[in-house]
């Protein structure tokens, strides 16, 4: 079983990203900050917010699901917001897309908000709504079910440090998981957390059993040359003692994001 997560930055680095998706042959795909225009007629739009100016795939989710054609998509919008096409403006979702080999049958699944809800008309002031995705699956070959949960964790311009926002959304994140995942199966949570190594988070996912593979395997980060700002720690895959970890890795190359794809197989 192979696992990637990873966020895809709104397919800022398209070309690499598509090729990496496709090439790494994943059985499960857990991946933020995928975007999604249907009224778009152009292929990137930009987002402008405060002075800054980021170009946003139009149809992100779209494109990965034409490319991974053995693979159900499920997209989890947290929001929909208003981006540019020149100087005209197109509605876009932002959210979640979890893509699973439709050889591994969904039997049980869980989308719900772990911070604020769903913004209709904008993205609304930070820190925004977020929303996390549970699919409980069955293994055919290995003759069990196991669930993964993935997670994009709210971002505070004040820092990675906890609040009582975060505290609340990983509560939140716990409850959705205990949803859907069967305390005698295998569990993977994975995602971008926006969070510092030592977070109260890790101690509320740990009473369900999760061990962090990134601090716990002496990552020293999780960003790419892309990211130029302090703080590298982000993206985190935990596991429980029922997953057992043949190979985890923070792939460096290629780059196909300001954050590095996670690969776990077991």
């Amino acid at each position: 079983m192979r696992i990637i997560s990873l966020n895809v930055w709104g397919g800022m680095l398209h070309a690499p990203l598509m090729d990496y998706l496709v090439e790494a042959d994943a059985d499960i795909y857990c991946l933020q900050e995928v975007p999604r225009a249907p009224s778009s007629r152009s292929e990137w739009l930009s987002y402008r917010d405060h002075g800054v100016e980021l170009q946003q795939r139009a149809n992100l989710f779209d494109e990965i699901r034409a490319a991974l054609p053995g693979h159900d998509g499920v997209f989890c919008p947290t929001a929909r917001g208003e981006l540019f096409d020149g100087e005209a403006s197109c509605w876009q979702e932002f959210g979640l897309a979890t893509f699973v080999r439709n050889s591994l049958p969904v039997i049980g699944q869980a989308m719900d908000f772990v911070h604020g809800s769903f913004s209709p008309q904008g993205f609304g002031p930070h820190p925004r709504s977020r929303n996390a995705h549970c699919v409980r699956l069955f293994d055919y070959e290995a003759g069990r079910s196991l669930s993964v949960a993935q997670i994009h964790g709210l971002r505070d311009i004040a820092g990675k440090g906890d609040t009582p926002a975060r505290a609340a959304q990983a509560a939140a994140f716990k409850a959705l998981i205990e949803r859907v995942w069967r305390p005698d199966e295998p569990l993977v949570v994975c995602g971008d957390f926006n969070l510092l190594p030592g977070s109260a988070t890790f101690e509320t996912l740990g009473t369900l059993g999760l061990e962090d593979l990134i601090t716990s395997r002496g990552h020293r980060d999780t960003r790419t040359s892309f990211y130029k700002k302090e703080g590298r720690f982000a993206d985190y895959l935990l596991v429980t003692a029922e997953v057992d970890v043949k190979r985890f890795d923070v792939v460096r190359t290629p780059e196909v994001s300001d954050h590095c794809p996670l690969l776990l197989e077991f």
